[in-house]
Order: C-alpha cells, then sequence, then structure tokens
C-alpha cells in the first residue's frame, strides 16, 4: 500500500487535482492554493529555455541523478537521468547527463502528488500528475526521502507565491469575484480554441504583472495583516463560488436543450396541424418509433447507472479501506514516534548516570579479565587433552586395521583350506568308486574294506539332516531350494556327492580371486541412483549380462528384460489382463487343465519349493499355466512350459511378472510353432544346431557320426526348456539372464560351449552306449561356470545371428515340404485303409449270405435302412 506524503506546514494535505468534465480545467483544493498556469511539455522546455539563469550566480539548486522508468514493451526499463528543479516554473527538469543543455522533458510539480509504496524496490517512489505517472528511484531509502521532502517543500513554497500573487494584484478586487476562478484553472493550451472555455483566459501581460511581495497588502481600509485562517476563508469563498459558476453553466445548458426541444416539438405540431391525414399517420408512427427508441434508450441508461452506482460503492469501499489504512499507519508512525522518545530518554538517563558507574565498570572489568585468564588455561588444558585422544584413536584405528587384516587373510585361508578339503575329499570318493567299479579283479579282503568305506559313507549321508551342512562343508539345498547332492540311483550317491564337492571348491577359490565381488561392484555402479527400469541397452550392459547379473538385483534385471519384450502386448490389452484370465480360468475349464494338472507333480523334482502339492509355489504354477492356455489358446499348454514357469516363480516372486515372462519366452522370444502340436521350430533348430556343430566342432561331430549317435536324444530338451533340469542352478541363472537380453542366439552357444567343455573325454570313448552313457550326465559333469560362459562367448564367436536365422529359415521349409509329403502319404494310406475295410465287409456279407442260404436259416427281419454291422 502505497503511503500518502503530507506537508506538515499549515495542516493541509496535498491531493491529485480532479478534472472538471464541464470545463475541463483542473480544480484544485485548499491546500494547495491557486494552482500556476499549466503547459504542455513542449511549452514547459521552452520555458525552462527562458527561464534558465544564463551568467547569473544563482544558489544551491536541487539537482542530482535519478532512475527514470521508460519505454514500451520489452524495451521497458530503467535509465540513469540527471534532474534538475526550477523553482519559478515549479517543473522538475530532466537531462541525460548533468552536461546536457537540452531538458529530455519536464514533470510540472504544481499539481502533483508525491507516493511510495513499502512493497516496491527500495529507493522507487512515484510522481503523479492530470496528465502521467512517473517512476524514479533513488539509491537507497534515504535520498528517496530527501528528494521527497525537498520536493513537497519546493511544491509548497511554489503555492505561496501563487497566493501572494493573488493577494497583491491590484487587478483582482472582491468586485469582480468572477475572476478568481480564472486563476485556480489551468492556462489552455495556445493552440486550442478561446470558444471552448466559459472563462477566457487572462492576458499573458497580467501574468507578468504580478510580483511577489512578502508585506501581505492588505484587502481592507483598515490596512490590517490577513491572518492564515482569513486566508483560508477566501479560498473557500473562491472555491464556492467556481462551483457555484459551474452549476449554473449547466442550468444554462438544459435550458438551452428543453429550449431547443420545446422548438422542435412546436414545429412538429404545426406540421402535423397542417398536413393531411396521410402525412399525420406517419407522423404518428414516427412518433411511436421514437418513443420506442426512448424507452430503450432509458433502458440502456438504467443499465448504465446501475453499473456506475455498483462501481461507485465498490470505490467508496475501497477509499474506506485506504481510509483504514492511513489511520493504521498513523497510529503506527505514532507508535514509532514514542518508541524514538523512550529511547531517547532512557539514552538521555544512561548519559546522566554518576560517577560512581566507572568503578562498578572498572571492577567488572577486571572480573572479565580474570575470568578470560581462566578460559584460555581451561583451553590450553583441553587441547593437551585433543591431542592424547587424537594419538589414542589413531593407534587403536591402526590396531583395528591390522585385525581386520589379519581376519580377512584368515578367512582367506580358511576358505582356501576348505577347497583344499573339498577337493581331497572328493578324489577320495573318487577313488573309492573306482574300487567299486573293480571289485572283480580284487581279492575278497580288499572287496570286504571297499564294502565297509561304502556302507560308512552311505551311514553317513543318512544321518545329515535337511538343512544341515552335509559334511560339514555344504548345505543340502542352495539359495534358490535346489537339492545340491541328489540321485535317485543308489550307486551314483557318490558321484553326486563328488561334483557338490567339485562345484563347492569352485565356489570357495572363485570367491578368494575376487571376480565375483568386481562384477558386484560394477551392478552397484550401473544402478546407482536409479531403478533397473531406468536401464538402456548398450554393449556395456551386454558384456555385464553375460558375466552374470548378482542375486540382489536379477529380479529387477529380469523385469527390465521381459517388459522390452511384451511392452506392446501389454500396451494391447491393457494393465488387468491377467485379473481377466484368472476370472476366466474360474468360470471355464479347458482341455489344458488335465495336462496340467499331471505336469504339477513333475516340476522341479530336486527343487524343495515344489516338491508338494499344496506349497504356495505349486497352486502359483498351476494359475499361471491356467492362464497362459487362455492367453494363446493355439498352443493352450505344452509339455516343458511348466518347468519355464517354474524357473520365472523362482526369481520373480510375482504370479503376473511370471505370467509374462512366459509370454515373452514363447511368443516373443522363441520362434513360431516351436510349442506348437507338430513342434516344427523345435525340430528345424536342432538340425541348425547339428550344422553349427559341424563347423565349430568339426572332429567332434565325425566322431559322433562315426558311431551313429543321435543328439537331438539330448539337445532336444535343451532348447525346449532352456537348459532347465539340466545344468547347476547357478550355471542355469547365467545363461538365463543373457538368455532374456539377446534371444535364442544364447542357447546355441551354451549348447555348442558344453560339448567343448567335454570334447576330449567324448572323443576318448569308443563305444555306442558308453557315449549314450556319458551323454546323459553331460551337464552334471559341468562345475565351472566361468570356463563354460567363456568358451560360449569368446571362443565359439563368430556368431553372426543373421547365419542362423538363414539357416533357420532354410531347415523350417524343408522340414515343412518332409511333413506335408508324410501327411500326403498319411492320408492316402488311410484311404487305402478305408477302401480295404469297405471290401472286405462287403466279401463277408457275401459269405454270410451264401452261409445262410445253404443252412436255410431264415433271415432276421431288419428296420427299414438297417443294415447289418459286422
Amino acid at each position: 500500500m502505497a503511503e500518502t506524503l503530507e506537508v506538515g506546514k499549515t495542516g493541509l494535505s496535498l491531493e491529485k487535482p480532479q478534472e472538471d468534465s464541464g470545463t475541463g480545467a483542473a480544480c484544485v483544493t485548499a491546500g494547495e492554493g491557486a494552482a500556476s498556469a499549466r503547459a504542455d511539455e513542449p511549452d514547459d522546455l521552452a520555458n525552462y529555455l527562458e527561464l534558465k539563469p544564463e551568467g547569473q550566480p544563482g544558489g544551491s539548486k536541487l539537482c542530482g541523478y535519478l532512475n527514470k522508468l521508460g519505454g514500451k514493451g520489452p524495451l521497458k526499463g530503467c535509465k540513469t537521468r540527471w534532474f534538475v528543479f526550477e523553482q519559478r516554473t515549479c517543473h522538475l527538469y530532466y537531462f541525460r547527463t548533468a552536461q546536457d543543455c537540452n531538458p529530455l522533458g519536464s514533470i510540472d510539480l504544481a499539481k502533483a502528488v508525491f507516493n511510495y509504496s513499502l512493497e516496491a524496490e527500495e529507493g522507487t517512489f512515484e510522481i503523479t500528475t492530470p496528465e502521467k505517472e512517473y517512476t524514479l528511484k533513488a539509491k537507497n531509502c534515504q535520498v528517496m526521502m530527501y528528494w521527497l521532502q525537498k520536493l513537497q517543500q519546493k511544491r509548497w513554497e511554489h503555492g505561496e507565491e501563487q497566493n501572494h500573487l493573488l493577494i497583491d494584484n491590484p487587478n483582482i478586487s472582491t468586485e469582480h469575484p468572477e475572476l478568481l476562478p480564472a486563476l485556480s484553472r489551468e492556462v489552455k493550451d495556445p493552440q486550442q480554441e478561446e470558444g471552448t472555455s466559459p472563462v477566457q483566459k487572462p492576458s499573458g501581460g497580467c501574468l507578468k504583472s504580478l510580483t511577489i511581495r512578502h508585506n501581505w497588502t492588505p484587502l481592507s481600509p483598515e490596512k490590517d495583516e490577513i491572518a492564515p485562517d482569513k486566508v483560508g476563508r477566501l479560498h473557500s469563498d473562491i472555491l464556492g463560488l467556481t462551483n457555484e459558476l459551474n452549476a449554473q453553466r449547466e442550468l444554462v445548458k438544459l435550458l438551452h436543450r428543453a429550449l431547443e426541444a420545446a422548438q422542435q416539438e412546436k414545429r412538429a405540431c404545426a406540421s402535423y396541424l397542417s398536413a393531411d391525414d396521410s402525412t399525420r399517420l406517419e407522423l404518428v408512427r414516427h412518433k411511436v418509433r421514437q418513443i420506442g427508441e426512448l424507452g430503450k434508450r432509458i433502458s440502456l441508461l438504467e443499465k448504465e447507472k446501475q453499473e456506475l452506482e455498483l462501481r461507485l460503492r465498490l470505490q467508496t469501499d475501497l477509499t474506506d479501506e485506504l481510509k483504514q489504512h492511513a489511520l493504521l499507519l498513523m497510529e503506527k508512525n505514532h507508535a514509532k514516534q514514542e518508541v524514538i522518545l523512550k529511547l531517547s530518554e532512557q539514552m538521555a538517563n544512561e548519559n546522566s548516570l554518576p560517577e560512581n558507574c566507572d568503578k562498578l565498570t572498572a571492577e567488572t572489568m577486571r572480573k572479565l579479565e580474570d575470568r578470560i585468564a581462566h578460559l584460555k588455561d581451561d583451553q590450553d588444558a583441553y587441547k593437551t587433552q585433543n591431542k592424547f585422544l587424537n594419538s589414542e584413536i589413531y593407534q587403536v584405528t591402526k590396531l583395528w586395521q591390522a585385525t581386520a587384516d589379519r581376519e580377512k587373510a584368515l578367512d582367506m585361508k580358511c576358505a582356501a583350506l576348505e577347497a583344499k578339503c573339498c577337493q581331497v575329499e572328493s578324489k577320495y570318493l573318487s577313488m573309492i568308486r573306482k574300487l567299486q567299479d573293480n571289485t572283480s579283479k580284487q581279492e575278497e579282503t580288499q572287496q570286504q574294506v571297499v564294502k565297509e568305506i561304502i556302507a560308512d559313507q552311505s551311514k553317513w549321508e543318512v544321518k545329515a539332516k535337511p538343512g544341515n551342512q552335509v559334511g560339514g562343508f555344504f548345505n543340502e539345498y542352495d539359495e534358490y531350494g535346489f537339492k545340491i547332492v541328489s540321485s535317485p540311483v543308489q550307486d551314483k550317491i557318490l558321484l553326486a556327492k563328488i561334483q557338490a564337492l567339485q562345484r563347492k571348491s569352485m565356489q570357495l577359490i572363485a570367491s578368494q580371486e575376487g571376480q565375483e565381488k568386481a562384477i558386484q561392484v560394477k551392478w552397484a555402479n550401473q544402478l546407482s541412483g536409479r531403478s533397473a527400469s531406468e536401464l538402456l541397452p548398450s554393449p556395456e550392459l551386454k558384456n555385464m549380462i553375460r558375466n552374470g547379473v548378482p542375486k540382489e538385483y536379477r529380479q529387477q534385471v529380469w523385469k527390465w528384460c521381459i517388459n522390452r519384450w511384451v511392452r506392446h502386448i501389454r500396451e494391447r490389452y491393457g494393465s488387468k489382463r491377467y485379473q481377466e484370465l484368472l476370472r476366466l480360468c474360474k468360470n471355464k475349464d479347458r482341455a489344458a487343465s488335465k495336462q496340467i494338472e499331471l505336469d504339477l507333480d513333475r516340476t522341479l523334482t530336486n527343487n524343495r519349493l515344489f516338491n508338494s502339492p499344496t506349497s504356495k509355489m505349486v497352486q502359483k504354477l498351476r494359475r499361471v499355466l491356467l492362464a497362459y492356455s487362455w492367453q494363446n489358446p493355439d498352443i493352450g499348454y505344452c509339455q516343458g512350459l511348466n518347468r519355464l514357469a517354474a524357473i520365472a516363480l523362482l526369481i520373480l516372486r510375482e504370479e503376473e511378472d511370471a505370467f509374462w515372462c512366459l509370454v515373452a519366452i514363447i511368443d516373443c522370444i522363441m520362434p513360431e510353432d516351436y510349442y506348437s502340436k507338430t513342434l516344427t521350430g523345435s525340430q528345424a533348430d536342432q538340425r541348425v544346431f547339428k550344422d553349427l556343430l559341424s563347423e565349430k566342432l568339426p572332429r567332434l561331430m565325425s566322431h559322433f557320426d562315426l558311431y551313429n549317435v543321435d543328439l537331438s536324444y539330448i539337445t532336444f530338451n535343451w532348447f525346449l526348456v532352456v537348459f532347465v533340469d539340466s545344468l547347476q542352478s547357478n550355471i542355469l541363472l547365467r545363461v538365463w539372464d543373457a538368455f532374456l537380453y539377446e534371444g535364442t542366439k544364447v542357447i546355441f552357444r551354451y549348447a555348442l560351449a558344453i560339448f567343448k567343455y567335454n570334447e576330449e573325454e567324448l572323443l576318448n570313448l569308443s563305444d555306442n552306449l558308453a557315449i549314450y552313457d556319458y551323454l546323459g550326465c553331460l551337464t552334471q559333469n559341468i562345475s565351472e561356470g566361468r570356463k563354460l560362459m567363456n568358451i560360449a562367448f569368446v571362443e565359439m564367436n563368430p556368431f553372426p545371428l543373421k547365419l542362423l536365422q538363414n539357416r533357420r529359415t532354410v531347415h523350417l521349409e524343408k522340414l515343412k515340404a518332409e511333413l506335408s509329403e508324410l501327411e500326403s502319404i498319411r492320408e492316402a494310406y488311410v484311404k487305402e485303409k478305408v477302401e480295404q475295410k469297405v471290401s472286405i465287409d462287403g466279401a463277408s456279407e457275401d459269405e454270410e449270405e451264401t452261409e445262410r442260404n445253404r443252412s436255410g436259416a431264415p433271415t432276421p427281419d431288419l428296420p427299414a435302412g438297417d443294415a447289418p454291422k459286422s
């Protein structure tokens, strides 16, 4: 809210003059006195040039630099200008610089109002004139208040000078009061017509004859001095007479208008009386139209009147608010003045204290100095203590670091010893197994010793409880619930334990090498500050996924990979697709549900989370498979999908996520007809794999051809379920990491890597049955996951995807041709069988008729249309 600046002299406020709509002149309040003549800006510049003293040593002037707001639109801004106040014209002129001779413009302060806003920038104030509003900005508030006070003073002095001119002018007397209001109005521009105002402008000579005299020339014959209150009454009389004159002028105008209307009515009546009937009728119609138009005009004027009344009420309310705010500000100012007075009295009282205060001050200073000395001693003591504690902390930290290093070294040594112990035990069990295989060549005592050792191992296995450490080195189940030592055949228990010990030793060695920790650090840096959903495909990310995703990030990364494949499907069906399919499963049955129930008990039999029909995982698996049978009716359900969905549930945990994982594998990643009734896509991939095996491992493929080994007996299941129930769990999940990111090419890479891993052992076998027996446990012999990964992604290169797709297309076409040929052969065979059956049925009927005729037996009565059945 802007504060209105008031002049302290004579107790009269300076307000903005309101324009009189009747005469175009400006009305001035009593606080201003008679206003000086106003001119437009070009005349002001000329007046300034005339009134500017040349070569005369003038007194001190009000001048200085201020920032003036100017311009329009985007060019609007503050510019620094040199301001000079001219006392004779009461104008504030502004120049570009102090050295300029020609001013850029001026501000008429005779009728100006000064104000400033508390919410505006510091030093900003406004000067409002009847023509324009100027915004100026000083350096700070102190400079702003100085300018405002000085400008108020100059304006008041100018008003007093004009009052003296009115009083001392001998040409103006109380006998001619009609001349006084003319001096209180603004002087019209010389270019305006003289007849536009009812009061003529005084001549320039009259203004020039006005002189400033301070002896207060009396108006009465007694020659007494005029008191200030008498001057005020004279001003009020002048304003009253001016208002009365304006009212009389308005009355004259109204009378003129009424006279013109009466004359028009008289002429209309005369014409009406002198006209014939048709003309009179037309005149009546014209009057009716005029009455209607006047009625409309009256309604519009009434609406306008209501609007103006509303605006008046709003303005009145706003004026009341401003008055209340002004009162509050005055009270606030009064309170501040009281506070200033109290503080001044307090300072005066403090300065007049007796001399004994100096003594008290000196004593207090001595006490403070003593206290400062004690505090300094305490500070020195604390510094010494702090140094001691810092050294103690340093020593303790060194001891703790040494202990941590020693503990780490002991852990590494313990892990190395544990790995070595596992290896020794594995070799020991291998020797026992070899002795068991060679029992026929041993003596009876040696055979008895071997049997006792094997019996001891079997008893030891029976005593081991689920969940406890077997042999003190490994758990019965891994972190995903897969059984580590599992073999349904009693003779292969030793082999299973040997493999488990080898895996444990490899894990311990890998943890000591630090490679797993480095991979975990890379993933932590990759996902720091963002979720897995914000990942972007890149060669670096592909390399990290091939090395394996740590278990704490695997769930997030799998969700991101699956969403890349099925995003368009989920957008098509909406976010509630899985819930809709579950409702369909409850309301309707499908033929696939029977096969699903049969396969639930055969899902991941070596995992403790699926070993019970009532377990939560089995219930989730049932719902996922049923939902997919409704999602893709062409496939419904195929054996092997239960194991894919089970792996997805183990990692993703949520049913809906596992469902979309199954959709991604079957509908997006795998080729078409991979899980159809004919398994066309799976058969084509087997042929592509044989071609790749011939290229990458020609010696091994020749060895298989030599002994007529059919690899599809082993590899078909690898491709169908992506190595589930074949590889160890830690290696299997790394294969799935890369498979969900890259696609089916990963299956070919790892299948070739498995044969490369066991190539030398397979080449040493020279018997068909021995080869098939070894292929049966081919994946169980793999314990080094890093070695297998290196073979798959390094030694199998180059492995172009385009070559794989081209070969898959060629074999798919051949396979479809073969299947169509087999279908035609089958149809021909069925047709032939039907014809043979018809001919056989006809011959048997003839023989039966002949036999019946020979025996003379009556033919049984048959209903019409029935024939005897064979």
